[in-house]
């Protein structure tokens, strides 16, 4: 926004709102910046834009990320959203089968994976399918497991390592995200590969990530803030679809796991952390 010549304080003012991975805030989180009436509102991810979208029809909404906008009615179409949503989509849903092809080619033979699924966030439900679609595929026994709170993670691993679970998926997640050092230090601990949707994950001490880049998902909607506050409408503006995906691999957590990252996956990754 400052490249774009916007100074805070000069000519924009921000408002922020958190809801810490409760995802059970966001409704009066809503309710509190809707009563602010901005002139616009940058959300992200997916409960936030729902919970934004049920107490506002006109106030522009710029989705800064966040999957499948029109099968949640949140968008007529990518092309032409309509109402007051626009911005960016990832592939959230449809990434598993990629996530998975990496863990195969990190263990050729694996045969049992795991999945942590927060039941609290719609998106969990398309995703979930999307991983036993890819596990199917390639043959693989699947377990999910609902994590709830931060306090049911401890337990959740502790079934993994029962029931003899190989590796595991993190899908993307706003309360995944928030905990993602626990659930790195528990993946690491039990020396147990996982792969996830956000490279904040690695960046804390997870083994490996592939997923949109969402640095650059916020810094494109910031083109769409500037062009409403210009005048442009948000049913208008055509939601756009991730240009870049990266593999991120955490070369220091492999060697604490004991894991030989295969030369194949890292002439492949976008980064890898030393």
């Amino acid at each position: 926004m400052l490249e774009l010549g916007y100074v805070e304080g000069r000519n924009i003012v921000y408002e922020y709102r958190f809801a810490d991975g409760h995802l059970d805030r966001l409704p009066d989180l809503a309710i509190d910046l809707v009563r602010l009436r901005p002139d616009v509102i940058v959300s992200a991810p997916l409960p936030s834009h729902i919970a934004l979208r049920r107490v506002t029809s006109t106030i522009p909404i710029v989705m800064a990320n966040g999957a499948d906008p029109v099968g949640f009615g949140l968008v007529t179409s990518l092309s032409h959203p309509g109402g007051n949503m626009t911005g960016l989509s990832n592939f959230a849903e449809v990434l598993a089968a990629k996530q998975i092809d990496f863990l195969c080619e990190l263990i050729p033979r694996l045969s049992r994976l795991g999945a942590l699924v927060n039941v609290t966030n719609p998106l969990h439900v398309p995703q979930l399918r999307e991983i036993k679609a890819a596990a199917v595929e390639s043959g693989i026994d699947l377990m999910s497991l609902e994590i709830r709170s931060a306090d049911e993670l401890g337990p959740a691993f502790e079934t993994l390592a029962k029931e003899r679970v190989e590796a595991l998926a993190v899908p993307p997640d706003t309360v995944f995200n928030n905990f993602r050092k626990r659930i790195a230090e528990l993946a690491a601990g039990m020396r147990m590969p996982a792969i996830y949707g956000f490279r904040e994950h690695v960046e804390d001490g997870g083994l490996m990530s592939y997923g949109p880049d969402n640095r650059d998902n916020y810094r494109r909607a910031a083109t769409y803030v500037d062009r409403i506050l210009k005048g442009a409408k948000p049913g208008d503006l055509p939601v756009e679809q991730p240009t870049k995906f990266e593999l991120v691999i955490n070369l220091k957590t492999a060697r604490m796991m004991g894991l030989d990252i295969p030369r194949s996956l890292l002439v492949r990754a976008d980064e890898v952390l030393e």
